[in-house]
């Protein structure tokens, strides 16, 4: 995903949260609003657990491509993503159509209980599942209540 494109899907999402989370739960649909959060809890667990066979799984053909193997992947998210990979508590947000993307937002807590929200652009692949395709993670200012 290009850098516009994806600062300004961060914007327009971190925006949209909560004034749109019900327009956009009805458009993305409750089945594929479900599929969608347990590929993302999924892949959280995954990486919970150390498992980077199954987190690479969970992302799109274009990311398992850029990557190449599972244990270059998990390196990435260890280093660039380390409230993913680890992280105290996960809310999950209802998903928003963003430009056409289907975004499920996360908020996140690391271990120091500082805030942040993860928002990741959902792909459906050739057979119909759903996949990730990236990850923009941003600050929220304060610590988690």
């Amino acid at each position: 995903m290009k850098p516009v494109i994806a600062t300004r899907l961060l914007l327009l999402a971190l925006f949209l949260l909560g004034a749109a989370a019900a327009v956009a739960a009805a458009e993305v649909g409750r089945e594929d609003a479900l599929a969608i959060r347990k590929v993302v809890a999924d892949q959280l667990d995954a990486f919970a657990h150390d498992d980077a066979p199954r987190a690479f799984s969970l992302a799109t053909t274009d990311i398992r491509t850029q990557f190449g193997t599972p244990e270059a992947f998990i390196t990435m998210v260890r280093s660039a993503y380390p409230v993913v990979y680890r992280r105290k508590m996960t809310q999950f947000e209802p998903p928003e159509v963003v430009d056409g993307w289907i975004i499920q937002p996360v908020r996140m807590t690391d271990e120091q209980g500082r805030a942040w929200i993860a928002l990741y652009p959902m792909q459906r692949e050739a057979d119909g599942s759903w996949r990730i395709n990236g990850c923009q993670l941003a600050r929220l200012s304060g610590l988690a209540a």
